[in-house]
């Protein structure tokens, strides 16, 4: 937009300031994005550096097309050249006759005396927000700019790779937050990773993140979850290759574990979508195999005895050939893809093992050339022991039980005590061992994948919660409060009411506990929960010492050494968000820390599985004092999990509850 004032199109001037301040920056507050204009960032150097990268990383850009302004229009012109959707035209008084955008619609806004005209400025600043919101909600929608609609084939830039000029304050916040992602996953902080992805500054990269916590979630085993961050992250990049082939497999592992509404072919259907987009799609291809070989593993795995097991195989040959089938694309399309590779030739081998047919023979040989080949010539660190666990399964189909445990052990060597990994190899060897093929190979492989195996603790099971128990509620009334809500006389009663309610859940050391340790509520359930020996963790919205005089002292000093108390019980540290989490972000509101805080919390809970979490609040029913109270985290709970056991404030006195 244009800046300061500038002559209108019948000379009058006008105050594009007031415009910005009093129409465009409200309404796009009162849609829920973060407002900012380009001369906010003035600086020595080339201010285009700051402005392209603006364009290219903004999810929406709003365009004053009021009068003919010559760097407004280029700039219009830079974004519809970098991007494909996100913005907005307004015109205060009159339409542009320009041809390029003249269908486009506008919104426009009314002009008075070099301002915005007082009589409709609620409206405009109503209709421009509506428009926002529809913009952003249509994102997936017709592409609005001229360039992308008529060159279909072009594609958008990745913003990762045009990060140009000095590091300004939002590349600075953006790397501090991709530091933050990257230990939360390192230290396996799942609940961590979700709420900064979404406290990401721009949608791009929220989608990012939410990608990367649904893998995260999905290596450990919780698939519901997962495919939850993945549609919000797919929502925003519905063409990431990465996140549908993540959403695939959480689809795969849903239908094979029985989960209700989950069918194998699920699965089948969003890979097929997936290559009608993108034939040579190697990596697809062999997961669309994989879905294959466990929808024919499925029919005979559950059979009595390895005579009836191998005979139902073989009456399912023709499922086993889809799978093969699908592994041969994959790796014909890409011979590097030794994974597609290996598995081809092993199902090959199981074929004729099954059906006695050698209808593969004459590939076989050239497919166990090709795939020592593509595994020796692996370059990448991060996948050198795929690739020589990869030359251990080919000695396994045409080896010695020597040459197998060397090559295993080559492969062990390398692992860095990855136990998913040694798992997983495991887990063919004894496919391969159901249908007796080549025992004396398998058993030593086994032998030697057993030995590394039982020297690992099983991830995430050392302890694992058989329920997770997340609390929120009232902290005690102040003495000048004028409405009570959770007067100090009510606390005793309040205690034995959550007493009651752990008793009736059969609360106890296999159960994890979860809430802040504010005075009132918090601090009554982690004292109950300390009597019945649960495993409990605090998450707080400040440090420490600023946590406790903001919700521990400031209502009576007694409650101090009821903190100090039950601190002493916790067997973790206790975690703090600015800590954890970094500061909150800079367009953050007032009270956001309380909110982020609930958000913390929950997402920690729900990362060991929704079915475990069991919401207990100490509420009143009403609305909070400010942002992120009881009422927030009731809300947020809701959205996923039933399991909610409230206990009304409002009846503390009685027996009811």
């Amino acid at each position: 937009m244009p800046f300061g004032e500038k002559p209108g199109p019948d000379g009058t001037l006008i105050d594009f300031n007031r415009i910005y301040d009093e129409l465009i920056r409200p309404a796009l507050d009162d849609a829920g994005l973060y407002p900012f204009r380009a001369d906010q960032e003035m600086r020595a150097g080339d201010i285009r550096v700051d402005m392209f990268q603006e364009l290219l990383i903004a999810d929406l850009v709003v365009v004053d097309l009021t009068i003919d302004n010559p760097n407004v229009w280029y700039e219009l012109g830079v974004r519809h050249a970098l991007r494909s959707r996100g913005v907005v035209l307004i015109s205060g008084g009159r339409a542009t006759k320009a041809f390029d955008v003249y269908t486009d619609r506008k919104v426009a806004y009314h002009l008075r005396d070099g301002g915005l005209d007082p009589a409709t400025l609620d409206d405009d600043r109503k209709n421009l927000c509506e428009m926002i919101a529809k913009t952003m909600e249509s994102w997936q929608g017709r592409k609005m700019s001229p360039v992308y609609n008529l060159i279909p084939a072009l594609v958008e830039p990745d913003w990762r790779t045009l990060k140009v000029g000095d590091l300004r304050e939002f590349w600075d916040a953006y790397e501090a937050w991709e530091r933050r992602i990257v230990q939360a996953r390192r230290r396996g902080r799942l609940g961590d990773m979700l709420v900064l992805a979404d406290e990401a500054p721009v949608s791009a990269f929220r989608a990012a993140a939410w990608i990367r916590a649904g893998k995260a979630l999905r290596r450990t085993g919780h698939y519901r979850f997962a495919l939850e961050q993945l549609d919000k992250g797919l929502a925003i990049e519905p063409q990431d290759r990465n996140g549908l082939r993540e959403k695939g497999m959480c689809l795969q592992r849903l239908a094979l574990r029985g989960e209700p509404g989950y069918l194998i072919d699920d699965a089948r259907t969003h890979y097929n979508a997936m290559l009608q987009q993108d034939a040579s799609d190697a990596e697809t291809w062999a997961l669309l195999g994989r879905v294959e070989k466990d929808a024919w593993t499925q029919l005979w795995r559950g059979g009595a005895g390895e005579a009836q097991r191998l005979d139902d195989a073989r009456l399912e040959k023709a499922r086993l050939r889809e799978a093969i089938e699908c592994y041969e694309k994959a790796f014909r399309r890409d011979p590097k893809h030794y994974y597609s590779g290996i598995n081809t030739l092993t199902l090959m081998h199981l074929y004729r093992h099954l059906t006695g047919d050698t209808m593969y023979d004459a590939r076989m040989e050239v497919f166990a050339g090709a795939v020592r080949f593509a595994a020796e010539c692996e370059d990448d660190s991060s996948a050198l022991f795929w690739a020589r666990a990869s030359l251990g399964d080919l000695e396994v189909l045409i080896g010695c039980a020597e040459s197998v445990q060397e090559a295993y052990q080559a492969a062990i060597a390398i692992n860095h005590d990855d136990w998913f990994a040694l798992d997983s190899c495991r887990g063919q060897l004894l496919l391969l061992r159901d249908l007796g093929f080549a025992a004396e190979r398998v058993t030593a492989g086994l032998e030697v994948f057993d030995r590394a195996i039982a020297r690992l603790p099983v991830p995430g099971r050392e302890w694992e919660p058989e329920r997770v128990l997340l609390f929120s509620g009232h902290m005690v009334d102040a003495p000048d409060r004028a409405e009570p809500r959770f007067p100090e006389h009510r606390v005793d009663e309040a205690k034995r009411r959550i007493e009651q309610l752990l008793d009736g859940l059969d609360a106890g050391p296999r159960d994890l506990a979860l809430t802040q340790g504010a005075c009132g509520g918090d601090l009554l359930f982690a004292e109950a929960c300390r009597a019945r020996g649960l495993r409990m963790t605090w998450l707080q919205p400040f440090r420490e010492p600023e946590f406790m005089m903001r919700s521990v002292v400031r209502y009576g000093e007694h409650w101090r050494q009821r903190y100090l108390d039950a601190r002493q019980s916790l067997g973790n540290p206790i975690l703090s968000a600015p800590d954890e989490l970094g500061e909150p972000p800079a367009y953050a509101e007032d009270g956001y820390a309380y909110e982020r805080c609930n958000l913390w919390l929950l997402y920690t809970a729900l990362v060991w599985g929704i079915d475990k979490v069991h919401f207990v609040c100490l509420w009143n029913g009403g609305g909070a004092d400010g942002p992120g109270g009881t009422a927030h985290m009731y809300g947020e709970v809701a959205k996923r999990t039933g399991q909610v056991h409230w206990i009304d404030t409002r009846t503390l006195g009685d027996d009811t509850e």
